[in-house]
């Protein structure tokens, strides 16, 4: 007898919240939320693909855009980095959800070992706690569970004790585990669950009246989901079954009568319900649970037990000639099982039951073990239902399967290195011929742009010289440059005529009053030049930083182009050798795992079969038996 654990929808709880931190838009009025422009677009596609359930891509996307972020210059600029906490906290999350147990431990430890939120650090501890009791190591999940501060989310704080309890109880405490219990009994998220780990720790503490009482009241507890449901019938199974060793055959039949009929347990309730009467030697009544069992799916073994109980039922009422039909049919639909079972064993070492769990179609539906029933050309999978609903084989099943599709994924990724390779080579052949006449064209333009930027820094110094040396004539214009050439010309001129004295002296003082005249304009109009030549030198300076933008932005495009398809061939031949690597790894490991579930699934069904003709023995001879006991009977 087992505890039954319950975890709600919690692993992907703070995944939800972080939707909305990423999703600024409220939600609609019909819960959809729409997505942002300006976040992190990877972000927000690895959470989509991780509430989906494809955890493996979630990863794939998400790890790949930390590593990116982990490799730039500037990490403040990225999009990703205010969701950066998060991101990291969500690897730890899917990991945990894909099973990889030790790299999520290392995850959610770097989260409780940063500066994080108090509520964040208390999911990160529960996570970790239960990671440690899924590993089957409870004590270490307790040693989690009490060095984390008591969280303030009331949902949290009953997850963190319900987690503690079942530690409680792998640790074999009972009476510790049932004084946590005690508390949650009554709170409305673990109705019933509550209530039968408690039973169940009380049972182990030998309080079995104290533990018949919280059965009870598992068994009574009012549910609308399937879970609940299902808690609800087990616990009444459970007491019935308790009563029922007890030797209390009566009332142990009115907590059969409260499982549903359509319930997971129904099967098991119907068959211990007819053993209930049997035992009480009310073989009338015992007669309609297992009328009602044998009509259900021959493969379960609860079915096959009511095929030879009822018959017996008949027998204990003296209707020998009804107990000798249903064991002849009994007999009968043995030997069909058998030949079914026969047939199962055939297709399991073919590894027929291995390409039927690798089917897409079927795995896509949450209900995908129950679907294997309906496969026709499967016949391995109507056996092994019970088999694969075990925790064990699930983990086991799950791992294969999982290294089927991470061996597609690689077969996919080695394609896509192919489709690389050509996109690779068209910008190459693109590219390459016409990068040596946009190289020329820009060493042109770049020892241009090198004599301006050097022509301006003169300029500058220049500027810098007039503030404390002012010289007037070096802010002369044009015009006035060449009016003075021309006075320095009549000057020479002037002093190579021959003309008499008096003319001589008043050209040459004609000449000096004109030079006055152009020295008092550049002395009286100096500082307003000076002025006009900085405001010009401004705005030339912002015109050589957009030269210069545009400079930077044009090596940075021609560095990305000859980026675009240089460089690649070695790294994406080491990607061809690493996927090749990782699918020999994969495809040894993929051939282990499945002979290990073959052998299992082997095993079971020999072992089935071996109770089969135990069952079909037993309704021959009591065939027999039941057919001389009519004879007679007829007879008389």
């Amino acid at each position: 007898m087992s505890v039954l654990r319950r975890h709600r929808s919690r692993d992907l709880g703070l995944a939800l919240s972080l939707v909305l931190a990423l999703w600024a838009p409220a939600a609609t009025a019909t819960g959809v939320v729409s997505p942002p422009a300006a976040e992190d677009p990877f972000f927000g596609e690895a959470l989509y693909h991780a509430h989906q359930g494809d955890f493996f891509s979630a990863l794939e996307r998400l790890d790949a855009e930390l590593s990116q972020h982990y490799g730039i210059d500037e990490p403040a600029l990225d999009s990703l980095y205010r969701h950066l906490d998060d991101a990291e906290f969500s690897v730890g999350d899917f990991e945990l959800r894909y099973r990889m147990h030790h790299r999520a431990g290392r995850a959610i430890r770097a989260v409780l070992a940063s500066d994080v939120d108090a509520a964040v650090r208390a999911e990160a501890a529960y996570r970790l706690a239960r990671l440690h009791a899924q590993k089957g190591q409870p004590d270490e999940a307790l040693v989690v569970l009490d060095r984390m501060a008591t969280p303030q989310d009331d949902g949290l704080r009953e997850d963190v004790a319900f987690l503690r309890a079942n530690a409680l109880l792998a640790l074999n405490r009972p009476e510790d585990a049932a004084t946590t219990l005690r508390a949650l009994a009554s709170r409305k998220g673990y109705a019933g669950f509550a209530d039968f780990n408690l039973a169940i720790a009380l049972l182990e503490s030998g309080d079995v009246k104290s533990a018949a009482i919280h059965l009870d009241r598992a068994g009574r507890v009012k549910a609308k989901d399937r879970d609940t449901k299902a808690i609800r019938d087990k616990s009444n199974l459970v007491l019935g079954t308790l009563l029922f060793d007890a030797g209390e055959f009566v009332r142990a039949q009115s907590f059969f009568d409260r499982v549903r009929l359509s319930g997971p347990y129904s099967n098991q309730a119907l068959l211990r319900a007819g053993w209930s009467e049997l035992s009480a030697e009310r073989f009338e009544r015992a007669v309609v649970p297992w009328s009602i069992l044998v009509e259900r799916d021959t493969t379960d073994a609860a079915v096959q037990e009511a095929l030879l109980a009822l018959p017996y039922a008949y027998s204990k009422l003296e209707v020998h000639g009804r107990a000798a039909l249903l064991y002849e049919q009994a007999a009968a639909t043995f030997g069909a099982e058998l030949a079914k079972l026969d047939r199962s064993i055939e297709s399991v070492e073919r590894e027929d039951f291995l390409r039927a769990l690798e089917r897409e179609e079927i795995r896509r539906d949450s209900e995908w073990v129950v679907r294997l029933r309906s496969l026709p050309e499967a016949p391995e999978t109507h056996y092994l239902i019970s088999l694969m609903a075990s925790h064990p084989f699930q983990t086991a099943l799950q791992n294969y399967l999982d290294l089927a599709d991470m061996r597609r994924k690689l077969m996919d990724w080695q394609r896509s290195l192919s489709a690389f390779d050509e996109v690779i080579a068209l910008r190459r052949a693109y590219h390459e011929p016409r990068l040596p006449t946009v190289d020329e064209r820009f060493r042109k333009l770049d020892a241009q742009m090198r004599v301006r930027l050097s022509q301006r820094e003169m300029l500058r110094e220049r500027l810098e010289k007039l503030l404390t040396s002012p010289i007037p004539a070096l802010l002369a214009t044009g015009e006035e440059r060449a009016q003075r050439d021309q006075l320095t010309r009549l000057e020479a001129a002037l002093a190579k005529t021959k003309v008499d004295a008096a003319t001589k002296e008043a050209l040459e003082r004609r000449i000096r009053r004109l030079h006055g005249v152009l020295d008092w304009r550049l002395e009286t109009t100096f500082h307003d030049r000076l002025t006009d030549v900085h405001e010009r030198l401004v705005e030339l300076d912002g015109h050589i930083e957009k030269l210069e933008a545009q400079y930077a932005s044009f090596v940075r495009t021609r560095q990305a182009t000859a980026h675009s398809f240089q460089g690649y061939s070695d790294g994406i031949a080491g990607l061809r050798a690493r996927i090749a690597e990782a699918s020999e790894r994969i495809e040894v490991l993929r051939e282990r795992q499945g002979r290990e579930l073959t052998r299992v699934a082997r095993e079971t069904l020999h072992a089935r079969r071996d109770r089969l003709r135990a069952y079909q023995n037993k309704a021959r001879f009591a065939f027999a038996d039941s057919y001389d006991r009519a004879s007679k009977q007829q007879a008389r």
